[in-house]
């Protein structure tokens, strides 16, 4: 992704561990998987993302802002 002049990207940290969030439109996007895997412990957010849209159909819609973030390595 080009980074343009309205974008700024950070890392958040939360209990310890850390959140790929991005400025954009003047409000911070935060990742959705990063979020799943601090708040739930799940060492496999991706999986369990898939399953909490599959049982909410409010969740599986599309997104208006969808954009795949690169994977980080964590050390835990």
């Amino acid at each position: 992704m080009k980074k343009q002049q309205n974008q700024t990207t950070k890392i958040a940290v939360f209990k310890g561990e850390t959140i790929r969030k991005i400025m954009y439109k003047k409000e911070w996007w935060f990742s959705v998987l990063d979020v799943i895997r601090v708040l739930t412990g799940s060492p496999l957010p991706k999986t369990y993302w898939a399953k909490m849209k599959s049982r909410d159909t409010e969740m599986a819609q599309p997104f208006p802002f969808w954009e795949q973030t690169k994977s980080i390595e964590y050390h835990t």
